[in-house]
């Protein structure tokens, strides 16, 4: 499914959430962004498409927007938790803690 792996991550601001559309099928992962801080609240991939890197892509996609606009990132999500927990890059400017 060559389509899956070039599958390009929209950023949809007036939705707050960054996403993937495969034929009609949406893999979202939303936000809210309040104080500076970006949270990554939710991430969800239709069933058919499981498995195939959409999650990883979206996680990616927005840690990269908060890298890039320095912003801190508070992860919600469980996806996206375990994400930065493989991927050290990213936890100097992550947290799970919403205080």
């Amino acid at each position: 499914m060559a389509e899956l792996e070039n599958a390009a991550v929209i950023h949809n601001a007036p939705k707050r959430r960054f996403e993937i559309d495969i034929d009609g099928q949406l893999s979202v992962l939303e936000y809210t962004f309040k104080n500076h801080r970006l949270f990554l609240t939710h991430t969800e991939v239709p069933p058919a498409l499981e498995r195939h890197g959409l999650g990883t892509k979206l996680a990616h996609a927005a840690l990269e927007y908060a890298r890039q606009n320095d912003v801190t990132v508070v992860a919600i999500c469980p996806f996206v938790q375990e994400y930065v927990a493989n991927h050290p890059e990213y936890q100097s400017f992550v947290t799970t803690s919403v205080a």
